[in-house]
């Protein structure tokens, strides 16, 4: 039985569906504290990416992003490190991380978009290849947003 599995034609395709994470690494002309207030709070976060709703940097905190046209994304707060690292489940399949790194004054912000399968589609039935390439350039465009939103 377990010999089964391992050859299945789902197994497999899976193993072999995994698109590359998008990610953004940027340097902002603003002290780490700034920066980590920007992506760990509700009022950072809705100033450059999207609304959110009940959301508090724990871990395990569960809260929505206001998605617009897309209506209320759930996620869930993975991994939370101030003012380093921290991460959460966006919708079904995907993870948003952001890790911090001081460089004396400045801030060094690498933005990771994990969680992308060929074979998958998400919650509104759009596959995630496509929809991939479209989040890959509006996060070029959110990577500044937050770069003004931090620098001002």
């Amino acid at each position: 039985m377990v010999s089964d599995y391992k050859f299945s034609r789902g197994h497999k395709s899976m193993t072999n569906a995994t698109l590359p994470d998008i990610r953004y690494t940027e340097v902002y002309n603003a002290p780490i504290a700034k920066v980590w207030n920007a992506v760990s709070t509700a009022e950072g976060i809705a100033a450059w990416f999207m609304p959110t709703v009940d959301f508090e940097p724990v871990e395990g905190h569960e809260f929505h992003l206001n998605a617009g046209q897309f209506g209320m994304s759930p996620c869930k707060v993975t991994h939370i490190d101030p003012p380093n690292r921290f991460s959460f489940n966006w919708g079904k399949d995907w993870t948003l991380t952001f890790v911090l790194k001081d460089l004396d004054g400045k801030t060094e912000l690498t933005l990771i978009h994990s969680g992308w399968d060929a074979n998958k589609v998400t919650e509104f039935g759009a596959p995630h290849t496509p929809i991939r390439e479209n989040m890959n350039q509006g996060w070029a465009g959110l990577v500044k947003k937050l770069q003004g939103y931090v620098e001002a």
